[in-house]
């Protein structure tokens, strides 16, 4: 696609003067599109940016966009803080998103999601979810390149997300503010706080959410996520199907005691509850901020004492850095690509200790590692499900544990689809399910689906697909 001019792509949202407004907001998912449009007061909406398709957006979003609310894309599957550059497609995708929703930017988080490679020459994996990127000076430096990358690429401002985390990384130089904080001061990306993953990293990592408030740039907020989570193998799981906890109100309070955020949007993806709770969800986020503002005197977007000033500042010196990257040297470029491959080597090793059962990376903690761990397998199984919701029709209550046993030893290569046809097919390979009729049922669905495999491989499966049927 087109490259924008780099002034112009971060004008609006993206400026000096900062985040225009956005209110109190809500993730859209269809489970609840219609009683999302009836939620009174509602301002804007983000949504999943993997979810549409640019050239068919949903009845309700088309509806909402023409009542004036906003639409914010939000991307998962980037991978920004991952040691490979940002791909081109993924980036395209997300720019095609925004264009057609009219956004005033796009929001992404600091995490990778995939590994291996050409880059570690080691089988490429992917995790399904998001992993914490190691604060260290060369996975900084690979993400500020990767941002530059992205910023370029895109037409609106970039936001980037802070993630929960069950894992921390050993060797660690940064805490979780200072590494923000100079992210935007080299690249003057915005950020979008989730004050629900300081409250997880608080509970799993012994992170001070208020010491990390007071170190991360609060001038260069887009936009607050506030979700809810819930206890779990002696941990706090980021679920976004619970309430929001008192706790995480209060972190709320907090940032607004700093600053009047140009945004503040409820996350709930599963286990919906019906219209009048999420109502009143969002009214006592509205409350929250606006009792923690009462008497601040701080008009949107804006500081107490001189922090107005430093945004304007940090806005200055990303674009320096910026122009400075862009006419680097040999060494530096030499200098990068150590530093990428450094990280792709540890981020590799970590996610085949969580995807492969390979050993795990020394110094992580075990029981952590194990709790990601069976985290990943379980998201796995609950993605496939929906993506795929005729395979737990078919297998019934058999689903869950199949799959699980099937995660053990085939780490996911190609996405959540591909994920679920290679599921399938390792089930009718062992001659399973056992039930003749649910057996062909499956068979049914993988033929419908897996024409595009090599012939090879589908000769074999479609054989061994055909030997069982004979066999029932």
């Amino acid at each position: 696609m087109k490259q924008l001019d780099t002034r112009s792509s971060r004008s609006g949202l993206g400026s000096r003067n900062g985040p225009g407004r956005l209110g109190i907001g809500i993730g859209w998912r269809p489970e609840i599109a219609d009683a999302v449009e009836r939620l009174p007061g509602l301002d804007w909406v983000e949504v999943v940016a993997e979810n549409l398709c640019s050239g068919h957006l949903p009845a309700s979003l088309a509806r909402l966009r023409e009542r004036g609310v906003t639409v914010v894309p939000h991307g998962v599957s980037l991978g920004i803080g991952g040691a490979e550059r940002p791909d081109e497609k993924r980036l395209a995708d997300l720019a095609a998103r925004a264009e057609a929703l009219g956004s005033p930017l796009v929001t992404e988080h600091i995490a990778f999601v995939r590994a291996g490679g050409a880059l570690t020459a080691s089988p490429r994996l992917e995790a399904g979810h998001l992993l914490p990127v190691p604060r260290t000076r060369d996975a900084l430096d690979v993400l500020c390149e990767n941002v530059r990358i992205a910023q370029d690429s895109l037409p609106v401002p970039l936001a980037l997300e802070n993630i929960a985390a069950l894992i921390s990384w050993p060797g660690e130089e940064m805490t979780e503010g200072q590494f923000l904080a100079e992210l935007v001061e080299r690249t003057g990306v915005r950020l979008l706080i989730d004050v629900a993953n300081l409250h997880t990293n608080h509970l799993n990592r012994g992170e001070d959410p208020v010491k990390a408030l007071d170190e991360l740039p609060v001038e260069a907020i887009a936009y607050v996520h506030v979700a809810g989570g819930m206890e779990r193998d002696g941990v706090w799981h980021d679920t976004h199907a619970h309430p929001v906890p008192r706790p995480v109100l209060d972190i709320l309070a907090e940032l607004r005691s700093r600053i009047d955020p140009p945004g503040v949007l409820l996350e709930r993806d599963d286990d919906f509850p019906p219209a009048e709770e999420l109502a009143a969800e969002l009214e006592t986020i509205r409350a929250t901020v606006t009792e923690a503002g009462r008497g601040q005197g701080l008009p949107p977007g804006v500081v107490g004492g001189d922090a107005a000033g430093t945004a304007d500042g940090d806005a200055g010196a990303g674009a320096e850095t910026r122009t400075n990257t862009d006419t680097g040297t040999d060494a530096d470029t030499a200098a990068d690509a150590h530093a990428r491959e450094r990280l792709g080597l540890a981020q590799a090793a970590l996610l085949s200790a969580l995807v492969a059962g390979t050993p795990a990376p020394e110094g992580f903690d075990a029981r952590r590692l194990g709790v990601q761990i069976r985290a990943l397998a379980a998201k796995r199984a609950d993605v496939v499900a929906k993506v795929a919701p005729e395979l737990p029709e078919i297998l019934g209550g058999g689903y869950r544990a199949a799959f699980l046993a099937y995660a053990k030893s085939r780490p996911m290569h190609d996405g959540y689809r591909r994920d679920a046809l290679d599921f399938a097919e390792r089930l009718l390979i062992a001659g399973r399910p056992e039930d003749p009729v649910a057996r062909r049922r499956l068979t049914h669905w993988w033929q419908d689906r897996a024409a595009p495999r090599p012939p090879g491989r589908t000769t074999r499966l479609v054989r061994a697909a055909r030997a069982a049927l004979v066999r029932r």
